[in-house]
């Protein structure tokens, strides 16, 4: 009967298997992706290792065929709403509200619409923020072995998306906002079931952070893994919650207020390690925070029209587009044809749900923008994630990538 050696180890020698499970002196060039589960959309990175450590990580993001940028110029400044949707699909309203206040404020509008319009805005773009969140810091649990807390948070954000369907009529691609307002008023009831889901939304989230802020294996994985310093941050631009991680004390709601932000009471919770998991507590203490403003604004939400009274810029309501011949003919130039924006530029910022999001538009005096820019805050972070990548083993591109929470569309633009 053979020895215990060759049964598990064949006809080779211990010594010989010692020397051939050594690895090559050189260095190694594999791709990681761009069909891997860990890298959120068409993105491959090209690994230079040595061993299992990064020497190199060149990331390289593939095509949505959204081209954002490049649709706007053919588009009317209404019709550009459903593309703003797909630049980050998670979060889609806060990304309808920083395109329709450059809009506005090129044709002179900030300031000066309807204050319950400027509270719904507020109202569904902190919802925006929450499922983005819990979108990011759910799936990077999984990613790291944790599944129930994916479950927990995923259900929570349906509970918010079904409320977000009832406002606006679609699940994902809201194109809720409108240059002057919004589409439509909020549901007769709606705070009401809003305020009820809140309550199991912090239930999920206190369960969540039970299983995961003291676990062992979630905290090895994420503390010291890609941390930058605060100069760091700032030199490449970081902001949003990996830039207040790394202690920038930058939220553009706070810092460069805009709609009725300065109405509200918040906190910006800020980091000081820089790491994966200060960027988990920082979004986790984000999600909180946006509660606490819905909460506000859904207290102090004033009655009155969602719209400005300009037909020169707002849509006629769709039942009278349906009935009345002048109010058809009024939305088919606002549609074909376009608001007659002045010609000029203007540049507008929010904060994103990944940082700060800008859009840079200029016009020639046509329905249509001549140049239309985004300020992706996906992009930005996704230039640095090289840096992030380096010296770390390749275990640490799931943790560092997921804390990017890079959204593909805004890179594509």
């Amino acid at each position: 009967m053979a020895d215990l050696k060759t049964l598990v180890l064949g006809r080779k020698e211990v010594a010989d298997l010692d020397t051939e499970t050594e690895l090559p002196p050189e260095l190694m060039t594999i791709n990681m992706g761009p069909s891997h589960p860990a890298m959120h959309g068409t993105v491959r990175i090209v690994l230079t290792l040595d061993g299992e450590r990064i020497v190199k990580g060149d990331v390289q993001p593939g095509y949505l065929h959204r081209c954002f940028e490049k649709e706007a110029e053919h588009a009317t400044y209404t019709q550009i709403f459903p593309y703003t949707d797909r630049l980050n699909y998670v979060s889609p309203m806060i990304n309808n509200c920083g395109y329709a206040m450059a809009v506005e404020k090129m044709l002179g509008l900030t300031g000066h619409l309807p204050r319950r319009a400027e509270f719904i805005r507020v109202i569904v773009s902190e919802i925006s923020r929450m499922t983005d969140h819990l979108t990011c810091v759910g799936a990077t649990a999984m990613e790291l072995g944790a599944f129930t807390p994916l479950l927990y948070l995923l259900k929570a954000r349906e509970w918010l998306y079904t409320l977000l369907e009832e406002v606006s009529g679609a699940r994902l691609t809201h194109s809720y906002v409108r240059v002057g307002g919004v589409s439509k008023d909020l549901p007769d009831g709606w705070l009401e079931k809003l305020e009820a889901r809140f309550k199991e939304l912090e239930f999920a989230l206190h369960e969540s952070e039970q299983m995961l802020n003291l676990n062992k294996i979630f905290r090895d994985r994420m503390a010291g893994v890609g941390a930058i310093s605060r100069a760091d941050a700032i030199a490449w631009g970081q902001t949003g919650p990996i830039g207040r991680a790394a202690g920038i004390d930058y939220d553009v709601r706070k810092d460069h207020p805009y709609s009725v932000y300065p109405e509200f009471e918040f906190d910006v919770p800020l980091g000081t390690t820089g790491d994966c998991f200060d960027r988990f507590l920082v979004r986790v203490e984000e999600i909180k925070q946006s509660l606490r403003i819905v909460r506000q604004a859904a207290a102090a939400l004033p009655d009155g029209p969602i719209m400005v009274d300009d037909g020169r810029v707002a849509l006629p309501p769709k039942q009278d587009a349906y009935n009345t011949i002048e109010a058809m003919i009024r939305h088919f130039k606002h549609i074909v044809d376009g608001i007659k924006v002045p010609a000029g530029e203007a540049y507008t910022f929010v904060e994103g749900g990944n940082g700060e999001l800008g859009f840079f538009i200029v016009g020639d005096g046509t329905g249509r923008p001549y140049k239309c820019y985004v300020r992706s805050p996906s992009f930005v972070h996704l230039s640095t994630a090289e840096k992030l990548f380096k010296n770390h083993l390749i275990a640490d591109i799931v943790p560092i990538f997921g804390m990017i929470n890079m959204i593909g569309g805004e890179c594509d633009k």
